[in-house]
């Protein structure tokens, strides 16, 4: 299973953050891969370290022939604390986990539910706020049925 990611922070030294769909919050210092991958060094260069960007979910790139993949850090890097992640987030996660089950592209999903594909994407990112009648028309192009649900929050 593949783990995205969703937010990506710098700490101290060549040390990362990265926060996953899941909630996890996985530290992952990039210095121990310096005897394995010598590139990698140049990432001691703190200016350098620093203009990493998360591509998409699936990993960190600093230039063309440095770049870290996200299921690295999940599956290797140390548990810090897991977070609560928004619904808006949530509901995008299972809008593209449906969209790729059935095959269909954005551009095909944004036709058929009569919305912009570039509104399709922020929807899958987390970042529009749908409302439910845009998410019926999402599931019905799905051939999906929208189920709305309140849950009681589980005290810590």
């Amino acid at each position: 299973m593949f783990h995205k990611a969703l937010e990506l922070q710098f700490r101290e030294g060549t040390a990362l953050e990265l926060t996953f769909l899941d909630g996890k919050v996985m530290r992952y210092d990039v210095a121990w891969l310096f005897d394995v991958y010598p590139q990698l060094e140049a990432l001691k260069d703190r200016k350098l370290f620093l203009s990493g960007k998360l591509m998409g979910s699936y990993g960190i790139i600093w230039t063309g022939e440095l770049d870290l993949e996200a299921e690295t850090v999940y599956e290797e890097g140390e548990l810090v604390r897991i977070e609560e992640i928004s619904a808006r987030v949530r509901v995008g996660q299972a809008v593209w986990d449906a969209r790729s089950k059935a095959g269909m592209t954005q551009s095909a999903l944004s036709k058929a539910c009569g919305i912009d594909q570039s509104d399709l994407s922020k929807l899958e990112r987390g970042l529009l706020n749908p409302s439910v009648g845009l998410l019926e028309r999402v599931a019905g192009a799905l051939d999906l049925q929208l189920e709305v649900r309140l849950e009681q929050k589980e005290n810590p």
